[in-house]
């Protein structure tokens, strides 16, 4: 069974595994000793604060193999993006050349920088690794955020964000960023994308180009990956347009990789899953009953569980969730707690 529960002190051997992993361009776990035990800790003050509304707080689960306990995946929710360090984003809008002297009308995409999200909710650090990339886990690892934001909606803020990776090849490099490399930058995508990791972000402000980019100035193969994802990227792209997020035109300031939103209560995992008393069952009984796959979660914080299974099965007319009493141990129910589900 794969239980995602928050970060502690002891995974720190694991996160760091993941950050080299997970490659250029997965700007949220650079390969930093110091960095990464400041987001542990920073994680496990959030999870243990008693608030009701969301400040500057940064949840990092992790997704444990509980009969091995080895961490194979890693996911996140920032509670209120850009309140402490600016967060930068282009924005992709048009202006109009218009002359009726010259019956001349010509629509041209132009970029800006904004700030446009700062406050709002991030989901972020979703990686999986390979030998674990089968069957639901992707899925529900990308879906189990939402059980917690549900769970704990006053911790987070109406609009979520979540920021895809962009077009980059094998080395790091970006279509995007080479073309903002060689007109005001002067250093390559992968030291730009360190720097972004470890916070130190004073270089953008002081660089990056003050007034709207024609985005018809740009190289073709930069005007080719604004807005597009990183392949890899695509099946969580996916799960996350099925969830309801859109892409509303802002893109990365890097490598042009779209953010998508999406409205808390209009996300579709918040909006059916549902909460009601626990029943643990014989685990027979369960297999006869259940055909679907549930993602279920205890109601706590730092005590946080979730994991999927088959194990389990609602009944309506009861209005009870009857699970193994192995999913019962996983995710620290006992017999008439309560657990939020819905079918993964």
């Amino acid at each position: 069974m794969q239980v995602l529960r928050p970060i502690t002190a002891n995974d720190f051997d694991s996160l760091k595994k993941i950050a080299i992993e997970s490659g250029h361009g997965f700007t949220s776990l650079p390969v930093d000793d110091a960095l990464l035990l400041e987001k542990i800790e920073r994680a496990e003050s959030s999870f243990a604060k008693d608030i009701n509304k969301p400040q500057d707080e940064g949840y990092l689960f992790v997704l444990e193999d509980s009969e091995t306990g080895q961490v194979v995946g890693t996911t996140a929710i920032e509670a209120a993006v850009g309140m402490s360090t600016p967060l930068y984003h282009y924005h992709l809008g048009k202006t109009v050349h218009h002359s009726r002297t010259l019956n001349v009308y010509n629509t041209v995409d132009i970029l800006s920088m904004c700030n446009d999200y700062t406050g709002c909710s991030e989901i972020c650090t979703l990686f999986l690794r390979a030998d674990s990339r089968k069957g639901l886990t992707g899925r529900f690892l990308s879906r189990s955020r939402f059980l917690f934001m549900a769970q704990h909606s006053e911790r987070f803020a109406d609009t979520i964000i979540a920021e895809m990776r962009g077009v980059s090849d094998e080395n790091g490099h970006s279509p995007f960023w080479q073309w903002l490399e060689e007109h005001f930058f002067s250093i390559e995508f992968p030291q730009a994308d360190h720097l972004v990791g470890l916070g130190d972000k004073v270089f953008i402000s002081e660089l990056m180009p003050k007034y709207p980019i024609y985005a018809n100035l740009l190289s073709k193969k930069a005007q080719a990956v604004i807005g597009k994802v990183h392949e890899h990227t695509k099946p969580a792209l996916k799960l996350l347009e099925k969830e309801g997020f859109e892409h509303r035109g802002y893109v990365d300031l890097f490598d042009a990789g779209p953010t998508v939103e999406a409205k808390l209560g209009n996300i579709r995992s918040i909006r059916e899953s549902q909460v009601c008393p626990i029943t643990i069952g014989e685990l027979d009984h369960i297999n006869q009953q259940s055909s679907d796959t549930l993602a279920i979660c205890n109601q706590g914080v730092k005590d946080f569980r979730a994991t999927f299974t088959k194990h389990a099965h609602y009944n309506h007319a009861k209005h009870t969730l009857i699970i193994s009493s192995e999913v019962a141990k996983a995710l620290k129910l006992k017999q008439g707690d309560a657990a939020r589900f819905f079918r993964l």
